[in-house]
């Protein structure tokens, strides 16, 4: 009946568009199919718009992450545990054309030439998906949901993801303007806790957000600047080399960069030792040891030549604090909190 149903409403040109989309569906539906159920008409309108049959997860406000490894095997991510579900596309085709269906208005592509995709869906997710060739079985996509709540210190104190003491000293920490970066594995927690960090920055104070995805939150005097993939024709990137570089013309007091991981970490390094104290930002790492290494690697990776030892001495003269997070089973925890003098 769905695929009837979604047949003719596609017959009759009516909008594809969300907002109005569940109202034709039930117009047509009186005609083309009168024993239509409400379910029906909610399966007409997600085969048509949107991600198709993953839209049901997707307005499941306790799921975090979307993984499609097939059309008949899709995985969701709940409170950290990951757990397969019934959904499933009728073929490849199916989840392909689902990809092209929300990427299509943001200029990118997914096809056989362009076999990887990275974007950032209107709700502010992110999506990445792969495709033969690239992908040796079939189209694999994976959505990190974008989760509109802001966590706070004190409420990770209440979850048991670190301790009143490590609070207060990591809010004195942000008073003080030390500069900042936030190290841990994938899914540890890494942007939750610069959230609740950069939530303590004084409303006073001028705030610039660099991203490769709009995923923090905070209140105040605060500009946002996001990456930018290149669009189907290759062009338009906006790297976040680029970025860091715009910020320090926007008189920022602080710089929070939501993730390094490029050369862009040269540029950082360079601004948090020019009188943006207070900057902070996340890298991927499993020790504060390896977060000052990978910041040194990544600062040395571009194609501007910098003698290594400059930029080492770069490192420890800018990066005042690291603080590193890490996953147990379903709880993320702050587990070292390393100043450096």
């Amino acid at each position: 009946m769905i695929e009837r149903l979604s047949e003719a409403v596609v017959r009759s040109g009516v909008p594809l568009e969300r907002d109005t989309l569940a109202r034709d569906v039930r117009r047509i539906a009186r005609v083309e199919a009168p024993l239509a159920t409400a379910g029906d008409i909610d399966g007409v309108v997600d085969s048509l718009v949107g991600m198709g049959a993953l839209e049901t997860l997707l307005r499941d406000p306790a799921v975090s992450d979307v993984l499609v490894n097939g059309p008949g095997d899709v995985w969701v991510e709940r409170s950290g545990v990951l757990s397969r579900t019934p959904v499933a596309f009728a073929d490849d085709e199916a989840v392909v054309t689902a990809v092209e269906r929300v990427i299509a208005p943001l200029g990118l592509r997914f096809d056989r030439a362009a076999p990887i995709v990275d974007a950032r869906l209107p709700d502010g997710s992110r999506l990445h998906a792969v495709m033969p060739p690239a992908s040796v079985g079939g189209p694999v996509v994976a959505i990190r949901r974008f989760v509109a709540t802001v966590t706070t210190l004190d409420e990770m104190v209440a979850a048991g993801s670190m301790s009143r003491p490590q609070r207060d000293r990591l809010a004195g920490i942000v008073e003080s303007r030390r500069n900042l970066v936030v190290s841990g594995g994938t899914g540890a927690g890494k942007t939750t806790l610069l959230n609740a960090l950069a939530a303590e920055i004084p409303d006073s104070e001028r705030v610039v957000v660099i991203e490769d995805a709009a995923e923090l939150q905070l209140g105040g005097h605060v500009v946002r600047l996001e990456a930018r993939t290149p669009n189907a024709e290759g062009r338009g990137a906006i790297p976040l080399e680029a970025l860091v570089r715009s910020a320090l013309r926007l008189r920022p007091d602080r710089l929070v960069v939501g993730e390094v991981r490029g050369p862009e970490a040269l540029d950082l390094v360079s601004a948090l030792n020019t009188g943006h104290a207070g900057s902070m930002s996340t890298i991927h790492a499993n020790s504060c040891e390896e977060a000052l290494w990978r910041l040194e690697t990544l600062a040395l990776s571009g194609e501007r030549r910098v003698p290594a030892d400059a930029v080492r001495r770069q490192i420890e003269r800018a990066v005042g604090v690291v603080v590193q997070v890490e996953r147990r089973g379903r709880q993320r925890l702050v587990s070292v909190i390393e100043e450096r003098t």
